[in-house]
């Protein structure tokens, strides 16, 4: 049974950096499963980059030019997680009003 599901925001943005939603009568649609594949690249990129950030960070060696590039990535990974978690949240309160209408 497909049911209209409400907005999804998606883990990219357009050429502007406006956040990109999709309207899909469907959670398998090819495009759902496309950002479902991409929002789990994104928070294993995340994990993977905290591990060289612990690295970065305990090598008292690394200069200014390592600790910038490393805040540059780390605030990427923030941002697309933060992008993950909304997109996430946005989902789960849709379920939880479609529950109370039943």
């Amino acid at each position: 049974m497909n049911t209209i599901t409400g907005l999804r925001l998606l883990p990219w943005s357009d050429p502007e950096g406006r956040p990109c939603y999709l309207a899909s009568d469907s959670d398998d649609s090819p495009l759902n499963r496309r950002a479902d594949q991409i929002e789990a690249l994104q928070l294993s990129m995340g994990t993977e980059l905290l591990g060289h950030a612990r690295a970065l960070l305990g090598d008292r060696k690394a200069d200014a030019r390592e600790l910038r590039f490393l805040a540059n990535r780390l605030c990427e990974a923030l941002r697309d997680v933060l992008r993950v978690a909304e997109s996430r949240g946005r989902r789960l309160h849709d379920e939880d009003g479609d529950q109370d209408e039943s």
